[in-house]
């Protein structure tokens, strides 16, 4: 509880002191008078100088003034002990408002806490304590086990274990070493690492996140604007319907006024829209710190409702669908064994840094420093050529192949393929793809069990690559060979099918994405551990690179929706039910207090619910994940 809460309540127990004995006590009239008026003036001047000051600034229908009218109108007919219970149970209702509200922000705030304290910066041998902010690109820092990396930067020295769980929301700790790249809010676990800065505090990956999620409030949504223009106008209606309630029945009827300026009071309490204007903010919020919680950043509450809507998602594949790195799939060995295919290959290719290379390397999974090479010849746009044994190895394409005459069996499969042949015989082909992400074919098939009436895949790979991949993934459409203003064009086709409410969202690397990523409805960017690019395209930043969070995000988003119209019906509902019986004279004070304070209370309560989020959407296990071959 904070300072101003825990102030609050002491008032609160102070005025039920004040309030209870003068209530009980057998006092005169006067004596009634003087005892609630010092309780009213304990537990609402504040109110009171709210609604004054607001009205000096121009602010003048407001909650504030709305109790501060209805309550003060109270005591001034005689109305002592209601005046000043409305005005208490108010206030009472007023703190739990205040406590959800900071326990929510609070629940963020614990979630969001990256922002490091310190940087143990190295000078001239010397290790120095310092702000963040205060540390210099080129500079060298320590960070010793359990302390958090304060700015991003390259590993020099030591290795450890990494917990991302404030970035990403994965539990998993991730292994670092010499030569690794580190993203600052990341706590280091085991052992010492010495890093030299690659950027900034304000430039680094913890900065950006933070300003993220701090400003993602900014940016309203259309039912906060909604509820925005709805108290704008509502407010000042209230006020005139009330004072019409005390002026026109007396004058019309010839009825005394006091008995129609209470009804109006009562009114007027029941007006106070603090329900909506409270709880309906809060529910965004609470789907924002959700969707973090998961590992995605939802840049403000107009994304998370369009979001809601989607219903055509388009992927990039590169880097999205797939991991953009190579891998061998599959061996096609011709009079050996596979392994041996394997060994031949990677004897070729040791020594070369190309990445198909590397994942013929990787693939073999033996030390390929036994290996004894000679007369290494690169052959460019063909391949390989090298002697081992004192036999020549050949690995390379097609093109190889027919040039040194040997016959092979060409492989119709989509992808990369290297031909490899032994002293002029042909031995074989490996098949090399981009291999596809575990979980791609999973998000592919949540996004349509949450509602997504179409998913479409735009690549600038061939048309037997992309449809190979599209297939795999249970893909509707699929669009290949494009180039970056293809693909533009090809959204804008896909924005002319969408229907009037419904939304189009595009995911992709956040690199090379960003003029399909401005034109779609939502953006969506594989922000891996802090891509810069990714996080200063889109409006929602993945930052696991898992696109199977975008139908976790997609389901939280439902729900927040959800939520909001439960509060806005549930709210207006009780409200104009009890407005009617509060002109009728059948509602008392007390019900007005329910109809505020009470139903504000249980929509905050409501509201809160939207932060929860099931742990199975934070960690998407792999037993879940649908086998998806790479492709």
């Amino acid at each position: 509880m904070t300072k101003k809460q825990k102030k609050q309540l002491y008032r609160i127990l102070t005025s039920i002191l004040i309030f209870l004995p003068v209530l009980w006590l057998p006092l005169n009239e006067t004596g009634k008078f003087i005892g609630f008026l010092v309780c009213y003036a304990v537990i609402g001047w504040d109110i009171i100088w709210k609604a004054v000051t607001n009205i000096l600034h121009g602010q003048v229908f407001d909650e504030n003034f709305l109790m501060t009218v209805a309550t003060v109108g109270a005591m001034c007919l005689g109305d002592y002990k209601e005046g000043v219970a409305v005005m208490l149970f108010y206030q009472v209702g007023e703190l739990f408002q205040s406590y959800a509200v900071s326990k929510s922000r609070r629940s963020i705030a614990g979630l969001m806490d990256i922002r490091p304290d310190y940087a143990n910066v190295v000078r001239d041998g010397k290790e120095t304590r310092v702000e963040p902010d205060e540390v210099l690109v080129g500079d060298v820092i320590l960070v010793k086990p359990g302390e958090r990396i304060p700015l991003d930067g390259i590993v020099l020295e030591g290795s450890s274990t990494l917990d991302t769980s404030a970035l990403t929301g994965e539990s998993m700790p991730r292994e670092t070493g010499a030569g690794a790249e580190v993203i600052s809010g990341c706590i280091n676990q085991t052992g010492t690492l010495r890093i030299r800065v690659s950027r900034p505090y304000g430039e680094s990956t913890v900065s950006k996140i933070l300003d993220l999620v701090e400003n993602a409030s900014s940016k309203k949504s259309k039912s906060e604007a909604f509820i925005t223009r709805f108290a704008r106008y509502y407010t000042p209606s209230v006020v005139a319907a009330a004072a019409l309630l005390a002026i026109l029945p007396p004058l019309i009827t010839g009825q005394a006024f006091a008995p129609w300026i209470h009804r109006a009071l009562t009114f007027l309490v029941i007006s106070c829209p603090c329900a909506l204007v409270i709880s309906v903010p809060l529910s965004f919020f609470g789907g924002i710190g959700g969707a973090s919680k998961c590992g995605v950043l939802i840049k403000g509450s107009n994304y998370l409702e369009a979001l809601a809507k989607a219903e055509t998602v388009v992927f990039d594949k590169t880097g999205t669908l797939t991991k953009g790195s190579f891998a061998v799939t599959r061996c096609y060995p011709r009079g050996i064994t596979g392994e041996r295919l394997l060994e031949l290959a990677a004897c070729a290719e040791k020594d070369s840094n190309h990445p198909i290379s590397r994942s013929i390397v990787r693939a073999y999974r033996k030390n390929t420093e036994q290996f004894t090479v000679s007369d290494v010849q690169e052959i460019p746009g063909h391949g390989i050529s090298v002697t081992q044994n004192g036999k020549n190895v050949l690995a390379g394409n097609a093109k190889l192949m027919k040039s040194r005459k040997i016959t092979f069996q060409p492989v119709k499969e989509a992808g990369t393929v290297v031909y490899v042949a032994e002293d002029g015989k042909y031995r074989g082909a490996v098949l090399i793809e981009d291999e596809i992400k575990e979980d791609a074919a999973f998000a592919v098939s949540e996004l349509k069990k949450a509602g997504v009436q179409k998913t479409v895949m735009l690549t600038g790979d061939t048309k037997a690559v992309g449809e190979k991949v599209a297939g795999k993934l249970g893909l509707d459409l699929v669009y290949t060979e494009l180039l970056p203003a293809d693909k533009v064009a090809h959204m804008e086709e896909l924005l002319a099918r969408t229907s009037e409410k419904g939304r189009l969202a595009f995911v992709g690397d956040g690199i090379n994405d960003a003029p399909v990523l401005a034109r779609a409805d939502i953006g969506i960017a594989m922000g891996g551990l802090g891509s810069d690019a990714a996080i200063e395209a889109a409006d929602i930043v993945i930052m696991t690179d898992e696109p199977s969070k975008i139908a976790a995000a997609m389901r939280i988003s439902r729900k927040t929706l959800a939520i909001v119209r439960q509060n806005i019906v549930f709210a207006l509902g009780v409200k104009a039910v009890v407005l009617l019986l509060g002109a009728l004279g059948i509602a008392s004070m007390w019900a007005a207090v329910f109809a505020d304070v009470g139903v504000a209370v249980i929509a905050i309560l409501n509201a809160v619910r939207a932060l929860r989020v099931p742990k199975e959407e934070k960690v998407l296990r792999k037993e879940n994940f649908r086998e998806a071959p790479a492709g």
